[in-house]
């Protein structure tokens, strides 16, 4: 690496994951948006969050259920994520227009995609208001995970479901595993 350029402070953290959040009390207004401003917050109690546009059709459908799914999307599924994102549940049937199938929610009212190899179900804590976002502290409920990527001694494949990422305005696949946690201090 060469010599660090200052820019202005921004949004560099890059990559994160690209999810669509799903939410809604009802199979009549449930809608979906993406997002990639979501991340861990806590181990014990699991907690997460998202940050939503005020703006966005999905906001006032979150604030008013205090609930919404996180769905981990993979490459068969990057065109729908993207498109999720720029069109508006206001205008369009997004369901219809994508194909993406909703599951009825498990612990939520919020529906779950079919299509997703993990389903995490939320109930919002607290909303933070920040500025251009907002964000939602939330305690994980429930996670759904797509059985077909289960080997036969029970253990998750997360890596088999072809996750992607969000990094700068782009999507990409991510790439080969190159160590797992704590291979730094292994003992040979």
């Amino acid at each position: 690496m060469g010599d660090k350029l200052s820019w202005r402070p921004g949004t560099q953290i890059y990559p994160l994951p690209a999810v669509i959040v799903t939410c809604g009390d009802k199979p009549e207004n449930w809608n979906m948006l993406t997002i990639a401003w979501t991340g861990t917050i806590c181990s014990d109690p699991a907690m997460c969050y998202i940050s939503v546009r005020p703006e966005r059709a999905s906001y006032p459908l979150i604030v008013e259920n205090m609930e919404y799914t996180i769905n981990l999307t993979t490459e068969s599924m990057a065109f729908a994520t993207d498109w999720v994102g720029v069109k508006s549940g206001r205008d369009v049937n997004k369901w219809a227009k994508t194909g993406l199938t909703p599951l009825p929610g498990e612990k939520v009212k919020s529906p779950s995609l079919k299509e997703s190899p993990v389903c995490i179900e939320c109930r919002v804590k607290e909303i933070l208001r920040l500025g251009t976002h907002d964000m939602f502290i939330s305690e994980v409920l429930n996670v759904r995970v797509d059985e077909s990527l289960m080997d036969e001694n029970g253990k998750f494949l997360l890596e088999k479901a072809r996750l992607i990422a969000y990094s700068h305005g782009h999507y990409y696949s991510l790439g080969e595993e190159i160590g797992r946690f704590g291979f730094s201090v292994k003992k040979k």
